[in-house]
């Protein structure tokens, strides 16, 4: 805590502070060149990000099988289908025969738990799976019962219903399909399979029943298909068709080419290339300003402007873009680089090369999407990429300057703190000398006073 000009009248804070600004010009330019450092990784990293995304897109269409895209469609509103890549074109009639059910019974009429189950205090609900034995010990209420069959692992749900006279349970499969089919026996397991268990009747509201179609029907060629769920996943490879309704009227299914995801492929690539070209314009181009003071034109580069790399990136993805593929052009499949640098994807030219020849759009999309994708891999790659080395290195120059600013805190405080002590001994002699110049005043006026006493 210090006093300002307590004796010399100056203030020393302003004092200390103009000369600790001077002093502190080196770190501030270190401070500067750190926050110029960030600000450009910053830029690199928004460009890899995108770079990356490219590799994506560019990846995606220069694999083989993106081109095996299928769509299917049915004569019929009930029927849907989904095709893989492994899938095949083809077309293919069948009828419905049957959808699948889930097996819904109901018990006899029972008046308590105890009459329910038995002096064994056990159940036992069998299937096609096994035998589930439900203890019921304890069990005093139908709810309760009913929770303890839906709880166990029968694959079987039951709520009670109070009906004249009593109770029934309505017992149902939870999954669909003949072989959830299900028989209720009072006592445990052992018995069942010794035969000495007795049968609940059971009154079948719903039974269970595979969904069935038969293929190439009215032919000596049918051929029947069964499946649990209404979802059929084996009758055609890379094909799930799914029913909601029985058909007797033979349901065409087409498998063809899938062009809205083909075209996709194409302009993707295309609009992720942009995206990139348009990243490293925007960052690289310059600005122009007038200097107030001299009036001259000031041009200042982009934050990225000054990076090779980055040009060379740009180049790069261009010639891979726009040069033939096998001595086509992209430009004939709809592909094409414009005045600006930028390129233009033609839909309509893509979507009637497509119909005409649609290996040749195969061949130059993912021909020229595999260079592009070497170009991205050797940029973005998280390991070896060259723009993921550059924010590598940048990120640790950050980190150096970081450490000079730290150091440089360290020598502030201390000529600060030096400062504050020279001042404050300047004011501490200052208030000597004062005091001795008012005590030597004091003894020469004394002297004055004593000499002029003897004169008298």
């Amino acid at each position: 805590m210090g006093i300002d000009g307590l004796v010399s009248g100056l203030n020393t804070t302003d004092l200390i502070n103009q000369l600790m600004s001077v002093e502190s010009g080196p770190q501030t330019l270190l401070k500067t060149k750190q926050s110029d450092t960030q600000t450009f990784i910053a830029a690199l990293q928004a460009l890899n990000t995108k770079v990356s995304s490219l590799g994506t897109a560019a990846t995606t269409a220069s694999t083989a099988t993106s081109w095996a895209a299928l769509t299917a469609t049915s004569s019929a509103t009930s029927v849907t289908a989904t095709a893989t890549t492994s899938a095949s074109p083809t077309q293919v009639s069948f009828t419905v025969d049957k959808l699948a059910q889930r097996q819904v019974s109901l018990t006899d009429v029972f008046t308590d738990v105890a009459s329910f189950t038995g002096s064994g205090n056990s159940l036992t609900l069998t299937s096609a799976a096994g035998s589930t034995q439900i203890d019921t010990t304890g069990i005093t209420s139908v709810t309760g019962l009913a929770s303890a069959i839906t709880n166990s692992n029968a694959g079987v749900s039951a709520v009670a219903v109070q009906v004249t006279g009593g109770y029934r349970l309505q017992l149902s499969a939870k999954q669909t399909g003949a072989a959830n089919a299900f028989q209720l026996y009072q006592g445990p397991p052992a018995d069942v399979t010794a035969g000495t268990a007795t049968a609940k009747t059971l009154t079948s509201l719903t039974a269970a029943q595979d969904a069935q179609l038969t293929l190439w029907p009215g032919t000596s060629a049918a051929q029947t298909f069964t499946s649990t769920t209404n979802t059929f996943s084996n009758v055609l490879t890379g094909v799930s068709i799914t029913t909601s309704a029985v058909e007797t009227n033979p349901v065409t299914l087409t498998l063809g080419r899938d062009t809205t995801a083909l075209s996709t492929l194409g302009s993707n690539l295309v609009s992720q290339l942009n995206l990139v070209l348009g990243e490293i314009s925007s960052r690289t181009s310059s600005t122009t300003t007038t200097d107030p003071t001299t009036g001259g034109t000031v041009v200042t580069p982009g934050v990225l402007g000054m990076d090779s790399s980055v040009s060379t990136l740009q180049q790069q993805l261009t010639a891979a873009a726009s040069y033939p593929v096998n001595g086509v052009s992209p430009s004939t499949v709809g592909i094409s680089i414009q005045r600006d640098g930028t390129f233009a994807f033609d839909q309509a030219a893509y979507s009637a090369a497509l119909a005409a020849d649609p290996q040749k759009v195969q061949d130059v999309v993912s021909g020229l999407a595999a260079r592009v994708a070497a170009v991205t891999t050797s940029t973005s790659d998280p390991t070896s990429g060259s723009l993921t080395a550059e924010i590598t290195a940048q990120q640790g120059v950050v980190k150096d300057l970081g450490d000079q600013i730290s150091q440089w805190d360290v020598t502030l405080q201390l000529r600060r703190e030096s400062l504050q002590t020279t001042y404050s001994n300047l004011e501490v002699t200052l208030s000597n000398l004062k005091s001795q110049s008012s005590w030597l005043s004091s003894q020469l006026g004394s002297l004055s006073g004593s000499s002029s006493s003897s004169s008298n």
